[in-house]
């Protein structure tokens, strides 16, 4: 079956990668978004395989801290080394 296909509405900007992977938020995201320096975002997935970006709310950051101590096997010198080009 095909995929359904994903319906821009109306691209608001743009941004490109550093060599590490980095990206600015542009001010019309920023805004539209309500985001502030310290902020998190969370990115997400669609059925159709878009990705959307938003500002994290309370409950996010609750469930993130709470899941960020059973990833500490991925945090070590080795894991950087070979992942860190990513």
């Amino acid at each position: 079956m095909p995929r359904p296909k994903h319906r821009v509405i109306r691209p608001i900007a743009s941004s490109r990668l550093t060599s590490k992977s980095q990206a600015t938020v542009p001010a019309p995201v920023r805004k539209k978004l309500n985001l502030r320096p310290g902020d998190t975002v969370i990115f997400e997935e669609s059925e159709a395989g878009a990705v959307r970006i938003r500002k994290a709310e309370i409950l996010d950051l609750e469930f993130l801290s709470a899941l960020e101590g059973t990833l500490s096997e991925w945090n070590s010198m080795n894991d950087d080394r070979a992942y860190g080009d990513l």
